[in-house]
């Protein structure tokens, strides 16, 4: 059966529509930004604990009334500061899925599930949980059990199912998966792809799980205390950090410190490219400078911090092939395996520059170039400079 043909009846009244929020306040913590999410997409809220994700998904699901902000659902105003208006909760059509299931422990899953349709005849309820519970992988028998005697991902699928089961304009994810192991979790990454072929709603999901969420969502919705600092697609934000601070949250692994010496001809607005000195860690120059791409926005002499992404470092046979025509061009490096760690499938390793006391790139490879961060002595390494993404530090 196709996912579309198992999802009940009651789907075909599932709103269709995008959300728009902005909220601000100061007190009694601080909570500034603005977000949208389309029908169908899958919208990420990454940061460390305190950053204020969950309270934004309490703002949505109507639990926590901001000072200032609005917020529509599929054109439909939720919350509105200024004209007064706050819809409850229960008017909301949220369907919310929380970290550690809260379900009924005395109940039957369909009974669980059943608990989101007391709107319906009651002769409807069953039938309706039944489908939902059967949508998400659960077998009749399955069914049947209390909490107690399924497993963490099977208590999972319940949850998720007694949030459809409410026909939601806005399915709300707070940490759903952490709670389960990973191989259970892996199903409940697909069961949530395949949903999302049918369920054309906004997904909003919390995680601190960052290989998650660049894994399930389709923008990621980067805050720091309180305030929403950059979104985008995982590959912008990873690719182009705002700066130094979302490369941090976002895990770059490649960032380092520079000093920018200026465009490569001022005189020509068409030329694109400039220097940048590369600095180690204590602010003496490595005695490598590269050619980037200039954005017109930086003094000569500014110092900046940059990031690269591992896919610009080139290793072993990829040498060959690397930086074949780009605009920016390559530079060589001198590098040493100083530490490596195999991680299943693949090999993390961190190489020493030469000439370069306290620079590492740090590089994952899995299949055969894997054999060359295994290998002792020096290698070579190309750097793509096209990649190279340049930030100024603040100051004062």
């Amino acid at each position: 059966m196709s996912p579309a043909a198992a999802v009940p009846d009651a789907a075909d009244a599932v709103c269709d529509g995008a959300l728009h929020m902005q909220v601000q306040q100061d007190r009694p913590m601080p909570l500034a930004g603005e977000l949208s999410c389309a029908p169908g997409e899958l919208l990420a809220l990454v940061g460390p604990s305190g950053a204020g994700k969950t309270s934004l998904l309490r703002c949505l699901a109507g639990l926590m009334h901001p000072h200032s902000g609005r917020i529509t659902v599929g054109g439909q105003v939720w919350l509105d500061t200024a004209r007064g208006v706050c819809l409850p909760p229960q008017r909301r059509h949220v369907g919310l899925v929380f970290q550690h299931y809260a379900l009924m422990p005395h109940l039957s899953a369909r009974d669980n599930v059943a608990l989101s349709l007391l709107h319906v005849p009651r002769a409807e309820r069953a039938r309706r949980a039944s489908a939902w519970l059967e949508h998400v992988r659960l077998s009749p028998e399955q069914q049947r059990r209390r909490p107690a005697a399924l497993s963490g991902g099977q208590q999972q699928r319940v949850a998720l199912a007694r949030a459809l089961a409410r026909e939601p304009a806005l399915l709300l994810l707070d940490e759903p998966f952490s709670a389960v192991d990973q191989m259970n979790r892996q199903g409940l990454y697909d069961l949530l792809a395949d949903l999302r072929q049918v369920l054309r709603i906004p997904i909003v999901l919390v995680t601190h799980d960052l290989a998650e969420a660049r894994q399930l969502a389709d923008r990621l919705v980067v805050m720091d205390a309180g305030r929403v600092l950059q979104q985008g697609t995982p590959e912008q934000i990873y690719r182009s950090p705002r700066n130094a601070r979302v490369a941090d949250l976002v895990g770059v692994q490649n960032r380092f410190a520079g000093r920018w010496l200026g465009p490569l001809a001022p005189q020509d607005e068409a030329d694109a490219a400039g220097w940048l000195e590369w600095l180690a860690s204590d602010g003496t120059p490595t005695g490598q400078r590269l050619r980037v791409r200039d954005k017109r926005r930086l003094r000569v002499g500014q110092r900046v911090t940059w990031v690269v992404q591992g896919d610009a470092l080139h290793i072993g046979a990829e040498v060959q092939e690397a930086c074949a025509g780009g605009p920016i061009g390559c530079v060589a490096l001198r590098a040493q395996v100083v530490a490596r760690r195999n991680l299943g499938e693949t090999t993390f390793a961190e190489l020493a520059l030469d000439g370069a006391p306290g620079v590492r790139l740090r590089i994952t490879r899995a299949g055969p170039q894997r054999r060359v961060l295994l290998a002792d002595g020096w290698l070579e390494v190309r750097l793509d400079c096209d990649w190279v993404h340049v930030m100024p530090v603040r100051t004062g």
